[in-house]
């Protein structure tokens, strides 16, 4: 699977990038709000998705974490495709798509191009509980000047910790040695859940 693609970026529009690395272009579909981060620059890094279906390989890219992740949580849910999930992540940023399933507010959800009330309904009914109590801003305000939390959160996550849960250890794991790599600092959180 391919986790990043870090280089030029050859040629960029809204909805695709081309990536320049070593002479290889690789064509990226990414959201607006992809987009406008990297709308100014020359380079930079892209988190990737790789969906492979019987007519072709479609690569999907993201500027952080939080916006992949969100991606890959919709589509798991029946009847959310990839260009869905894209559209909901060029309409709202994955904070609002994760307010708006909190607060189960599914005309937010239903003002996205492609999604009915049915669609709104299930996406809330899958993901509430999925996205825990906590709302996702109050961890990515608490971790947002800490990329090395941010890494350990979504590592934490990847290895099916709920993310209240993860980001509770690595609150406790963080206020009592700020000197921790990325690899103990997970060690360490699973220890404290």
């Amino acid at each position: 699977m391919i986790a990043y693609l870090t280089g030029n970026f050859s040629y960029k529009s809204p909805a695709m990038v081309y990536i320049d690395i070593n002479g290889v272009g690789y064509e990226v579909n990414i959201s607006l709000n992809t987009y406008s981060a990297i709308q100014d620059l020359d380079n930079g890094t892209l988190f990737t998705y790789l969906q492979i279906k019987e007519d072709g390989h479609t690569l999907f890219g993201f500027v952080n974490m939080a916006e992949k992740t969100m991606f890959l949580q919709l589509i798991g849910i029946s009847g959310v495709g990839a260009s869905t999930a894209r559209m909901m992540l060029s309409s709202l940023k994955p904070e609002d798509i994760i307010r708006a399933i909190q607060m189960g507010q599914t005309s937010v959800l239903e003002s996205i191009k492609g999604i009915g009330k049915k669609t709104a309904e299930r996406i809330i009914l899958e993901l509430k509980d999925k996205l825990g109590k906590n709302d996702v801003n109050h961890a990515t305000n608490s971790l947002k000047n800490n990329t090395l939390e941010l890494d350990a959160l979504n590592a934490l996550m990847a290895l099916g910790i709920s993310r209240p849960q993860a980001e509770a250890a690595l609150r406790k794991v963080s206020a009592t040695d700020s000197t921790l790599n990325l690899e103990q600092l997970i060690k360490k959180s699973l220890q404290a859940i």
